[in-house]
């Protein structure tokens, strides 16, 4: 009889809730969560780089990779985005020299691909005009082996934050050196112009 008993208690257990298996592979949204959470710390001297997929992995202390799984420009319009929307910076964009002299015939979509984040760079500037120096901006190009330069310098005393996309043309990597959104060059020179007259 208790050996009954026993058989219809464990008959009618509960089973146990099975948990669902941890994934190991990163959510396709988790990169922008991860680019929302370092943005308020980024400031004036950081740097953001949406890179395309050859981009190196570098030795500085002061670079940060996040590998975004996407292509570049949704990538690039959403850090754009989120940048103008931030209230504390702004973005001096640079585009490498070289992309635009690559023939459509040397790479195909190379064409399409210039045009696209040419439409989300202007749109970007232009979303940013009410921003304290923005009047006049527009997209510099340098070439691609002067950028390295500027980021080592940059990368020993400040952030440089590397975004990662699956963007197999050559070149088309954007470059965006943080400004302060509410103080621009000519306040800061009133300012020293200030403080050197008060000093006499």
């Amino acid at each position: 009889m208790f050996a009954l008993l026993l058989s219809a208690v464990a008959c009618t257990r509960p089973s146990p809730v099975s948990e669902k298996p941890k994934k190991d592979s990163v959510n396709e949204n988790d990169w922008k969560f991860r680019f929302d959470q370092v943005l308020p710390l980024l400031g004036h001297r950081n740097w953001i780089i949406v890179a395309d997929k050859a981009f190196p992995e570098q030795n500085a202390a002061g670079m940060e990779y996040i590998n975004t799984n996407e292509k570049l420009l949704p990538v690039l319009q959403y850090v754009l985005q989120q940048v103008n929307q931030s209230g504390h910076v702004k973005p001096i964009i640079y585009q490498d020299k070289e992309l635009s002299f690559i023939p459509e015939d040397q790479v195909k979509g190379i064409t399409a691909f210039r045009e696209g984040s040419g439409k989300i760079l202007n749109d970007a500037l232009d979303a940013g005009k009410g921003q304290s120096g923005s009047a006049g901006r527009q997209v510099q190009t340098i070439l691609h082996d002067s950028v390295f330069t500027r980021l080592d310098a940059a990368s020993k005393l400040f952030k440089v934050l590397v975004l990662k996309t699956n963007e197999t043309m050559p070149y088309t990597s954007v470059f965006l050196q943080m400004d302060c959104a509410y103080w621009n060059g000519d306040q800061e020179r009133e300012l020293r112009d200030s403080m050197s007259r008060r000093s006499k």
